[in-house]
């Protein structure tokens, strides 16, 4: 009995024992768990620095406005800024070869084209020049627009035959070499023909002779003349007693600034105004125009305006 009791207890003891051991694997599975925690804060680290990525203002290129475009104005309606007087006579270019001439009341219009809205600044015309019958220098719809029952016509003889029957009824043809007088009701206007054509072999098929035709116009006592579309012909050459002279200089079409420079030289006008200076190639060079002129004649007072 007394070995049964003290078996008891030697169990008892052990097993006490043992449960008192198996107290330190608790802490131990708890360790476990703090050291398998770490990679738990890791992962939460990650989870942070991502989102950290994902809230990262991100810097995306804004495309540039693109301006809405803004389409070119059209040539402007010269204002007297670009307008140039000389014994009380005042000349405007409006744009190329076409001119506006206005002297004591009196209109004149030199190869209008552009349409009406081209000379709302001015007065109707009494008379309308026109030289040629290409489209820079005769524009039917603009002779339609601008005509009216007392403005007189004036032209060759190829362009009367490009007119309607409601503008050759003031249609009056004049040939080079010929003067004659136009009048209206408030005054009269002397007219004198040149003859303006090519003589390069190249170019005669622009503007054969005795096709178009130049002008001289006497106002004030002045001689004012207007070239059309020309080469340095002998007729211009001769020229004498000219105080303004607009001459043009463009190639393929009419001559190059040496050309014309030349036969400025020859003719000695007072005064010179290059227009009609834009061609295939661009603008004519004006200012060597200028330089050629005055480098053999410095008495030849060269007049820029703005045709462009």
């Amino acid at each position: 009995m007394k070995f049964k009791i003290f078996v008891i207890l030697i169990v008892t003891t052990v097993f006490l024992g043992c449960k008192k051991d198996t107290k330190e694997p608790v802490v131990v599975p708890e360790n476990i768990i703090v050291k398998d925690s770490v990679p738990l804060l890791k992962d939460i680290d990650s989870i942070i620095e991502d989102s950290i990525i994902i809230e990262e203002p991100v810097i995306i290129p804004t495309k540039p406005v693109k301006k809405k475009s803004v389409a070119k104005p059209k040539k402007a309606v010269p204002t007297s800024k670009n307008s140039y007087t000389k014994n009380d006579i005042k000349f405007t270019p409006i744009e190329h070869a076409t001119l506006v001439i206005e002297f004591n009341n009196t209109i004149i219009y030199v190869d209008p084209v552009g349409g009406k809205e081209a000379f709302k600044n001015f007065k109707s015309p009494n008379f309308i020049l026109i030289t040629d019958i290409h489209g820079d220098h005769l524009d039917t719809e603009t002779l339609e627009a601008i005509n009216t029952p007392n403005t007189q016509i004036i032209g060759p003889k190829a362009v009367k035959a490009k007119l309607s029957a409601d503008l050759l009824k003031n249609y009056n043809t004049i040939f080079s070499g010929i003067s004659r007088g136009f009048s209206t009701s408030k005054m009269s206007l002397d007219v004198e023909g040149v003859a303006m054509y090519n003589i390069r072999p190249e170019a005669k098929k622009y503007h054969p002779q005795s096709r178009g035709v130049g002008y001289i116009l006497s106002l004030n006592n002045k001689r004012i003349y207007i070239s059309g579309d020309t080469e340095d012909t002998f007729e211009m050459r001769h020229l004498k007693n000219i105080d303004m002279a607009f001459v043009c200089m463009n190639l393929p079409y009419t001559m190059s600034v040496e050309s014309a420079a030349s036969a400025v030289l020859d003719f000695k006008p007072k005064q010179v105004f290059p227009y009609h200076y834009k061609g295939t190639g661009g603008f004519s060079d004006v200012k060597k125009f200028k330089t050629l002129v005055n480098r053999s004649n410095k008495s030849i007072e060269v007049v820029q305006l703005d045709w462009y």
